[in-house]
């Protein structure tokens, strides 16, 4: 049946055509911004993860600074201390040799001083941004290694950050007191158990360095996963959305000329 007030040909059409507007404007938006899920109403449930995600992106992002921070002061000290155990070295054999009988005294204790005036300035030179590990009245420092999601505080939902201890150790004074080769020996296996302790410090941040820098990638490929579009699907859909509305523009204007057509019967 045809009528003059009602045109449900046309309704049709332009409820189509309305339909197919607003899918190309998702998919537009979807290529502008590269997300299929950039707002909470895209997809809720989604949007929900992917920003808790990036929240705890972001928290292991400042991990990974303060853990380059903590490389860095512990890197120096320990270069500083293993270089100040070659010199304690040196002073030992110094005062082995000055019990060699023909030796000169004077001229050994000189060498002596100035390498333990090396060791102290060693010992005081070794700062970083402001921490010295290596000085007297140093202490032990407590560096970020990580951060753990939903582990602490008082609720469930809120993350826990695990710190490591780097003792200091005082080398301005390991060998101010040492007077023999024996008293040096003693100051040495100190400075090589500190170092050693540095040592393995240093290892582990740079372990938890290479962690979190991997895990930060893994959970910015899972957010990818939830939220991101695929930019090829997405390019041919508005190919096909881009014809459906000429093909649904032309469709309401065959629609809509019935009505002309009724309109002519009367001319006749």
């Amino acid at each position: 049946m045809s009528s003059i007030l009602t045109n449900a040909s046309a309704m049709t059409a332009l409820q189509t055509l309305i339909a197919t507007g607003k899918s190309l404007a998702t998919t537009q938006d979807r290529i502008a911004t590269g997300q299929r899920v950039a707002t909470a109403s895209d997809n809720a449930a989604y949007w929900s993860i992917a920003t808790g995600m990036r929240s705890q992106n972001s928290a292991l992002n400042a991990v990974k600074d303060g853990l380059g921070l903590g490389a860095s002061i512990v890197d120096t000290a320990y270069t500083s201390l293993t270089k100040a155990i070659d010199l304690a070295q040196k002073i030992q054999a110094k005062y082995v040799a000055k019990e060699t009988p023909g030796t000169d005294g004077a001229i050994i204790d000189a060498d002596i001083a100035q390498f333990k005036a090396q060791i102290v300035e060693m010992a005081q030179g070794a700062t970083f941004q402001g921490v010295n590990l290596l000085e007297t009245g140093a202490t032990a420092q407590n560096i970020v290694t990580g951060y753990t999601a939903g582990k602490g505080g008082a609720t469930p939902k809120e993350g826990a950050v695990s710190t490591m201890t780097v003792s200091a150790y005082d080398l301005e004074a390991a060998l101010a007191s040492a007077t023999t080769s024996g008293a040096v020996g003693t100051a040495i296996d100190a400075m090589k158990a500190a170092a050693a302790s540095l040592g393995t410090a240093k290892a582990r941040i740079d372990t938890q360095i290479d962690f979190t820098s991997l895990l930060t990638d893994a959970i910015d490929r899972g957010i990818g996963t939830l939220v991101d579009a695929d930019m090829n699907k997405e390019a041919a859909r508005l190919s096909s959305l881009q014809v459906q509305q000429q093909l649904g523009v032309q469709a309401l204007q065959i629609a809509n000329s019935s009505n002309q057509s009724i309109a002519q019967l009367f001319r006749n």
